[in-house]
């Protein structure tokens, strides 16, 4: 059984919090293709604490532009989010499957570059909306 959504909200944001921890740690040991995947995960996972934290019952999807729309619905700036934010949905298949890159694996296509920015977008993410979530209380 599910606590309040603040209490599910917070679970989700504890989780996208430890995703970005691992981002991080990816990107520092130069395993780029993973640390824009985890990226992807992290952002995905905070926007769903933010629609749980506002009561939702079922959060599908793994589109973070989509759930950015979503989000809108409770506080219209997240749509003036969702095209830079959008971004990491495209680290969503090709960094995990060879068969998403023409000729080519993951593990030599994604960068440095790519990781880094990918990572400084989910800070943002998870940032903005631990900013946005209801205060901590009782749960």
């Amino acid at each position: 059984m599910r606590g309040t959504p603040q209490y599910e909200g917070y679970r989700w944001l504890e989780q996208a919090q430890a995703d970005l921890k691992w981002t991080r740690h990816l990107y520092e040991e130069g395993a780029y293709y993973l640390a824009c995947f985890l990226a992807q995960q992290s952002a995905e996972k905070a926007l769903k604490a933010f629609l749980y934290a506002q009561g939702e019952e079922r959060v599908t999807g793994p589109s973070v532009r989509s759930l950015c729309g979503r989000a809108t619905a409770y506080d219209a700036s997240f749509g003036d989010q969702a095209d830079e934010w959008g971004i990491l949905d495209s680290y969503y298949v090709p960094t995990r499957y060879p068969n998403g890159l023409p000729d080519d694996i993951p593990a030599r296509v994604y960068n440095q570059a790519a990781a880094k920015s990918a990572l400084t977008l989910a800070e943002a993410v998870v940032s903005y909306v631990q900013r946005r979530l209801p205060a901590r209380t009782g749960e």
